[in-house]
């Protein structure tokens, strides 16, 4: 993009020219992939990363995540462990001395990578957020927001522009802005863009109008229906704000994916998990493919500045790989010693995936029934204390599950000295509200009738570890020559592979009448699915994941029950919006 279309430059004086600047930008945020910037930059959108608060983990060829430490809807990731405890084990960001340390630690190493990659130092990195809705929070900490500002112009210099970006109230913009920072604000197409300028005008006398984060769609949970935000609203609230000069930041302009872990979740009146696709409804696919959204976005845009010639690039090529025959490869308590290799840790109460260092995935707590059970008998989370759900079995056999803020209660049957398993899921962090100090495993004591659980081990599970090493496929092809198709209750591993045929194209993989649990494709942690709870039903396969000459191995982790016919399909659609009717 020709430099008039950039912000201007940013010394103090260009900083102070930015602040009386009218000129109506168009910010572009994150990365592209080279097929997508040409449909960015057929909307005239500059190929450029804004230092926002989020980064991303670009391996083999794909996105692996779309992760933030401050932002919503995302798993904190990429910070040290250290800064991360400090994170889960303080209530709220503030002003606090370890926490900080942590922070000056992190950010010490990050910063000076950035310089060089500044727009006044020939980069392209326009502005950098120091914070990132923290007026959110009841911390309202000005002390932490001044000792950000000192550490980001200690190391970035003068002459960057500092910004931070706050919701729609007086009291967010009050306690998430500060003198030195530029105040900007966030919003949606249901508000008044007239009253949301005024506002952030009266933290900003001077300078340009700027809604950071302008949410073209919504982010889903398990269970909800499938959030949209109509194209026509998204055009004209966006043709509204350019008509006043105002810049725009549009969140998300591309979809993603959560892979792995890095879902996160939201807790207002309960604990709600965010599901693995981040397709957002936004005006480029979670497979980055254009939509109307996006053609309506052009055709807006058009109206204020030229536009590339030519028509819209076409959607990337899916393919349909058809149907996948899986086997068993066991059920998880059989497969510690390749999953858990450093083995349990004992305790007589039950402890965090935090105080056992195991901060994602599954953590498998195994104690004994302290008496006879003919009858089914209570296994009680009195305290709402399993963060965020547990799979219970005795002796191998599956009883059936707790879950967080809705099932505290379950029936168990055995005999006295019988092995009592739980497999505890981590869901994903809340990652924004007052509920962030989100610890996971068994956060409180179990009761079994009138026995309190003791003497517990504790599992660590390695499951990518053993995965990314091969693991089961290397091993069955060495010591199980007869596969095993049976389907079997409880959490339990299957395999298969997908055989090459030359093309490596985006696919999404549908797990119909499968349950619940996670699923790797050549070593690579795709994330959850959930097709009982839904909406979504399928997970999206990047092409580079797959090989076109080897055959590409598929593990799944299901936790409660496979349909017997043991198949998965690969298909040339996604399916994110149906969600079955609540049992």
């Amino acid at each position: 993009m020709p430099s008039k279309y950039m912000c201007p430059g940013t010394s103090m004086k260009r900083y102070r020219e930015f602040k009386t600047s009218q000129e109506t930008e168009i910010w572009s945020i994150f990365w592209i992939w080279p097929t997508r910037q040409v449909c960015w930059s057929s909307c005239v959108l500059d190929r450029t990363s804004v230092l926002n608060g989020k980064w991303v983990d670009c391996q083999r060829g794909y996105f692996k995540s779309q992760t933030s430490y401050c932002a919503l809807q995302t798993q904190v990731k990429h910070a040290p462990m250290t800064l991360f405890k400090m994170y889960i084990f303080m209530p709220i960001i503030c002003f606090l001395p370890d926490y900080l340390q942590a922070v000056s630690n992190w950010l010490a190493v990050l910063l000076p990578k950035v310089k060089p990659w500044l727009y006044v130092n020939g980069g392209n990195i326009i502005t950098v957020q120091v914070e990132n809705e923290y007026g959110s929070y009841y911390s309202c900490d000005y002390n932490y927001m001044r000792h950000l500002r000192t550490l980001f112009r200690f190391f970035l210099g003068e002459d960057v522009i500092l910004f931070t970006t706050d919701g729609n109230t007086d009291k967010e913009m009050i306690c998430g802005t500060l003198e030195g920072l530029y105040a900007t604000i966030d919003f949606g197409t249901d508000t008044n863009i007239t009253e949301a300028f005024a506002r952030q005008r009266r933290f900003e006398p001077r300078g340009p109008l700027v809604n950071s984060e302008f949410y073209t769609g919504w982010l889903d949970h398990w269970g909800d229906q499938h959030a949209v935000v109509d194209a026509q609203k998204v055009s004209r609230v966006l043709g509204e704000m350019l008509t006043m000069g105002a810049n725009v930041n549009m969140y998300m302009f591309e979809g993603g994916t959560n892979f792995g872990y890095w879902n996160g979740a939201d807790h207002d009146t309960r604990f709600r998990s965010v599901v693995t696709s981040y397709d957002y409804d936004a005006p480029l696919t979670e497979a980055g493919d254009p939509t109307e959204k996006l053609l309506a976005i052009r055709d807006v845009i058009k109206q204020f500045r030229e536009i590339p010639s030519g028509p819209m690039p076409p959607a990337t090529p899916k393919f349909v790989y058809g149907f996948v025959t899986l086997q068993k490869v066991g059920d998880i308590s059989g497969l510690l010693n390749t999953l858990s290799p450093l083995g349990p840790i004992k305790s007589q109460y039950p402890i965090t995936f935090e105080e056992v260092k195991q901060y994602y995935g599954y953590v498998l707590y195994r104690t004994t029934l302290p008496q006879n059970l003919s009858e089914p008998t209570p296994l009680i989370s009195p305290l709402n204390g399993v963060h965020d759900r547990a799979y219970v079995s005795v002796n191998g056999v599956f009883q059936g599950l707790l879950e967080r803020d809705t099932v505290l209660v379950m029936n168990v049957t055995g005999q006295q000295g019988d092995t009592l398993n739980i497999l505890v899921e981590n869901m994903g962090r809340v990652n924004f509200g007052s509920k962030i100090n989100d610890y996971k495993g068994l956060l409180s004591n179990l009761i079994l009738g009138k026995d309190v659980l003791t003497d517990w081990k504790i599992y660590p599970l390695d499951i990518d570890g053993a995965v990314t090493g091969g693991w089961p496929h290397a091993n069955s092809r060495k010591s199980d020559p007869a596969p095993r198709r049976e389907p079997t209750r409880g959490p339990t591993f299957y395999m298969g592979t997908l055989q090459p045929n030359g093309l490596a194209w985006d696919t999404f993989l549908k797990l119909n009448e499968w349950t619940k649990g996670q699923v790797w494709i050549n070593g690579v942690n795709l994330g959850r699915y959930w097709p009982a709870r839904g909406p979504q039903q399928t997970v999206f396969v990047p092409g580079p994941l797959l090989s076109t000459t080897l055959p590409n191995n598929i593990t799944v982790l299901e936790l409660e029950g496979a349909p017997g016919h043991l198949r998965v399909l690969f298909m040339d659609r996604p399916q994110l919006d149906i969600t079955p009717k609540k049992l």
